[in-house]
Protein backbone atom coordinates (compact mmCIF):
# COMPACT_ATOMS: atom_id res chain seq x y z
CA UNK A 1 0.00 0.00 0.00
CA UNK A 2 1.53 3.47 -1.09
CA UNK A 3 2.01 6.21 1.49
CA UNK A 4 -0.75 8.08 0.11
CA UNK A 5 -3.50 5.45 0.45
CA UNK A 6 -2.74 4.71 3.99
CA UNK A 7 -2.64 8.13 4.62
CA UNK A 8 -6.42 8.42 3.42
CA UNK A 9 -7.43 5.65 5.04
CA UNK A 10 -5.79 7.08 8.65
CA UNK A 11 -8.10 10.52 7.78
CA UNK A 12 -10.93 8.60 7.46
CA UNK A 13 -10.39 6.18 10.31
CA UNK A 14 -10.44 9.36 12.08
CA UNK A 15 -13.18 11.41 10.65
CA UNK A 16 -15.36 8.45 11.47
CA UNK A 17 -14.22 7.10 14.89
CA UNK A 18 -15.30 10.50 17.08
CA UNK A 19 -12.76 9.00 19.53
CA UNK A 20 -9.07 9.29 20.10
CA UNK A 21 -7.73 6.18 18.70
CA UNK A 22 -3.71 4.37 19.26
CA UNK A 23 -1.19 4.54 17.43
CA UNK A 24 -1.41 0.83 17.71
CA UNK A 25 -4.77 0.67 16.73
CA UNK A 26 -4.35 2.68 13.90
CA UNK A 27 -1.34 0.66 13.14
CA UNK A 28 -3.32 -2.73 13.09
CA UNK A 29 -5.98 -1.15 11.13
CA UNK A 30 -3.79 -0.35 7.95
CA UNK A 31 -0.94 -2.80 8.73
CA UNK A 32 1.66 -0.51 8.46
CA UNK A 33 4.46 -0.33 10.61
CA UNK A 34 4.23 1.77 14.12
CA UNK A 35 7.07 4.42 12.77
CA UNK A 36 5.24 5.02 9.43
CA UNK A 37 2.08 5.43 10.80
CA UNK A 38 3.36 7.73 13.34
CA UNK A 39 5.01 10.29 10.19
CA UNK A 40 1.86 10.02 8.27
CA UNK A 41 0.19 11.29 11.56
CA UNK A 42 2.28 13.97 12.17
CA UNK A 43 2.12 15.10 8.45
CA UNK A 44 -1.80 15.25 9.10
CA UNK A 45 -1.53 17.57 11.81
CA UNK A 46 0.57 19.40 9.68
CA UNK A 47 -1.59 19.87 7.16
CA UNK A 48 -4.44 20.63 8.80
CA UNK A 49 -3.24 22.83 10.98
CA UNK A 50 -1.58 25.04 7.64
CA UNK A 51 -4.34 25.31 5.46
CA UNK A 52 -6.33 26.44 8.84
CA UNK A 53 -9.46 23.59 8.12
CA UNK A 54 -12.00 23.61 10.25
CA UNK A 55 -11.53 20.33 11.40
CA UNK A 56 -7.85 19.88 12.84
CA UNK A 57 -6.28 16.33 14.03
CA UNK A 58 -4.76 16.62 17.61
CA UNK A 59 -2.90 14.36 19.70
CA UNK A 60 -5.70 13.68 22.68
CA UNK A 61 -5.63 11.61 25.47
CA UNK A 62 -2.84 9.13 24.64
CA UNK A 63 -4.14 8.61 20.93
CA UNK A 64 -5.03 10.64 17.84
CA UNK A 65 -8.49 12.34 17.35
CA UNK A 66 -9.93 14.20 14.35
CA UNK A 67 -11.60 17.82 16.07
CA UNK A 68 -13.40 20.97 15.54
CA UNK A 69 -11.19 24.39 15.30
CA UNK A 70 -11.90 26.01 18.17
CA UNK A 71 -12.39 28.84 16.42
CA UNK A 72 -15.48 27.43 14.79
CA UNK A 73 -16.74 26.47 18.43
CA UNK A 74 -19.25 29.02 18.02
CA UNK A 75 -21.56 28.17 15.22
CA UNK A 76 -20.71 24.21 16.05
CA UNK A 77 -22.28 25.07 19.30
CA UNK A 78 -25.67 26.03 17.14
CA UNK A 79 -26.00 23.02 15.54
CA UNK A 80 -25.37 20.70 18.78
CA UNK A 81 -28.19 22.39 20.45
CA UNK A 82 -30.51 21.05 18.08
CA UNK A 83 -28.49 18.14 16.45
CA UNK A 84 -29.88 14.76 17.20
CA UNK A 85 -27.59 12.56 19.29
CA UNK A 86 -25.72 9.72 17.28
CA UNK A 87 -26.34 6.67 19.17
CA UNK A 88 -29.92 5.38 20.45
CA UNK A 89 -30.03 3.27 22.75
CA UNK A 90 -31.38 -0.61 22.16
CA UNK A 91 -34.99 0.31 23.60
CA UNK A 92 -35.36 3.86 21.74
CA UNK A 93 -34.01 1.59 18.68
CA UNK A 94 -36.68 -1.17 18.68
CA UNK A 95 -39.19 1.29 19.68
CA UNK A 96 -38.34 3.56 16.71
CA UNK A 97 -38.46 0.57 14.20
CA UNK A 98 -41.93 -0.72 15.53
CA UNK A 99 -43.44 3.24 14.41
CA UNK A 100 -41.54 3.38 11.13
CA UNK A 101 -42.75 0.31 9.82
CA UNK A 102 -46.44 0.46 11.80
CA UNK A 103 -47.24 4.40 11.90
CA UNK A 104 -49.40 5.44 12.83
CA UNK A 105 -49.82 3.54 16.01
CA UNK A 106 -51.20 4.49 19.51
CA UNK A 107 -48.69 3.76 22.71
CA UNK A 108 -50.75 0.93 23.56
CA UNK A 109 -49.98 -0.93 20.48
CA UNK A 110 -46.14 -0.21 20.52
CA UNK A 111 -46.72 -1.69 24.59
CA UNK A 112 -48.55 -4.53 23.23
CA UNK A 113 -45.95 -5.70 21.02
CA UNK A 114 -42.74 -5.17 22.95
CA UNK A 115 -44.02 -6.06 26.50
CA UNK A 116 -42.88 -3.42 28.24
CA UNK A 117 -44.06 0.60 28.97
CA UNK A 118 -43.25 2.72 26.32
CA UNK A 119 -43.83 6.09 28.02
CA UNK A 120 -39.75 6.87 28.92
CA UNK A 121 -38.99 5.36 24.95
CA UNK A 122 -41.34 7.37 23.19
CA UNK A 123 -40.72 10.76 25.05
CA UNK A 124 -37.06 10.54 24.10
CA UNK A 125 -37.83 9.79 20.40
CA UNK A 126 -40.43 12.83 20.89
CA UNK A 127 -37.43 14.90 22.20
CA UNK A 128 -35.20 14.19 19.59
CA UNK A 129 -37.77 14.73 16.86
CA UNK A 130 -37.28 11.09 15.36
CA UNK A 131 -40.92 10.75 15.93
CA UNK A 132 -44.37 13.11 16.01
CA UNK A 133 -47.71 13.05 17.18
CA UNK A 134 -49.98 12.55 14.03
CA UNK A 135 -52.99 12.74 15.68
CA UNK A 136 -55.66 10.77 17.80
CA UNK A 137 -57.06 7.54 17.24
CA UNK A 138 -60.92 7.49 16.80
CA UNK A 139 -61.21 5.08 19.66
CA UNK A 140 -62.44 5.04 23.36
CA UNK A 141 -59.75 7.47 25.53
CA UNK A 142 -58.61 8.75 21.62
CA UNK A 143 -55.20 8.09 22.34
CA UNK A 144 -51.93 9.27 20.48
CA UNK A 145 -51.11 8.13 17.11
CA UNK A 146 -47.69 8.57 16.09
CA UNK A 147 -45.24 8.44 13.12
CA UNK A 148 -41.46 9.21 11.89
CA UNK A 149 -40.52 12.95 10.87
CA UNK A 150 -38.52 14.20 7.95
CA UNK A 151 -35.95 14.37 10.67
CA UNK A 152 -35.94 10.55 10.99
CA UNK A 153 -35.22 9.89 7.16
CA UNK A 154 -32.14 12.52 7.72
CA UNK A 155 -30.81 10.37 9.94
CA UNK A 156 -31.08 6.99 8.66
CA UNK A 157 -30.07 8.35 5.07
CA UNK A 158 -33.43 7.22 3.28
CA UNK A 159 -35.04 9.18 0.76
CA UNK A 160 -38.53 8.05 1.79
CA UNK A 161 -39.91 5.07 3.84
CA UNK A 162 -40.23 3.25 0.86
CA UNK A 163 -36.43 2.52 1.25
CA UNK A 164 -36.80 1.33 4.87
CA UNK A 165 -34.38 -1.82 5.28
CA UNK A 166 -35.69 -5.22 7.06
CA UNK A 167 -35.85 -4.63 11.35
CA UNK A 168 -32.62 -6.89 11.10
CA UNK A 169 -30.86 -4.57 9.12
CA UNK A 170 -32.06 -1.28 10.71
CA UNK A 171 -30.95 -2.33 13.55
CA UNK A 172 -27.45 -3.04 12.76
CA UNK A 173 -27.05 0.08 11.38
CA UNK A 174 -27.29 1.75 14.82
CA UNK A 175 -26.00 -1.03 16.82
CA UNK A 176 -23.09 -2.73 14.73
CA UNK A 177 -22.15 -5.17 18.03
CA UNK A 178 -25.35 -6.36 18.27
CA UNK A 179 -26.42 -9.71 16.84
CA UNK A 180 -28.40 -9.57 13.61
CA UNK A 181 -31.87 -10.27 15.28
CA UNK A 182 -32.61 -7.93 18.52
CA UNK A 183 -32.52 -9.74 21.97
CA UNK A 184 -35.73 -9.69 22.48
CA UNK A 185 -36.68 -12.23 19.85
CA UNK A 186 -40.51 -12.13 20.57
CA UNK A 187 -40.63 -8.33 19.74
CA UNK A 188 -38.79 -9.05 16.42
CA UNK A 189 -40.72 -11.30 15.50
CA UNK A 190 -44.06 -8.87 15.93
CA UNK A 191 -42.67 -6.03 13.47
CA UNK A 192 -42.00 -8.79 10.78
CA UNK A 193 -44.89 -10.80 11.06
CA UNK A 194 -47.38 -7.43 10.91
CA UNK A 195 -47.55 -7.63 14.82
CA UNK A 196 -49.63 -11.27 14.75
CA UNK A 197 -48.21 -12.38 17.81
CA UNK A 198 -48.69 -10.40 20.97
CA UNK A 199 -46.38 -10.58 24.19
CA UNK A 200 -49.11 -12.01 26.83
CA UNK A 201 -47.34 -10.51 30.18
CA UNK A 202 -47.88 -6.99 31.98
CA UNK A 203 -46.38 -4.24 30.58
CA UNK A 204 -43.40 -3.04 33.28
CA UNK A 205 -41.90 -0.26 33.26
CA UNK A 206 -38.44 0.29 31.08
CA UNK A 207 -35.59 2.86 31.43
CA UNK A 208 -34.21 4.08 28.24
CA UNK A 209 -30.75 4.78 29.01
CA UNK A 210 -29.26 6.30 26.24
CA UNK A 211 -25.71 6.38 24.83
CA UNK A 212 -23.85 9.10 23.00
Amino acid sequence: MEARETRSIIEAVLFIAGEPLSFDTLKNIVETDGIEVERLVKELITDYTIKNSGLLIAEVAGGVQMVTNPACAPWVKKLLSTAVPTKLSQASLETLAIIAYKQPIIKAEIEAIRGVNADGVVKTLLDRRLVKILGRKEVPGRPLMYGTTKEFLQYFGLKDLSELPTLKEFAEMEIPEAPTALPDETATQGVDEEAQAVIEKPAEPERDDVTS
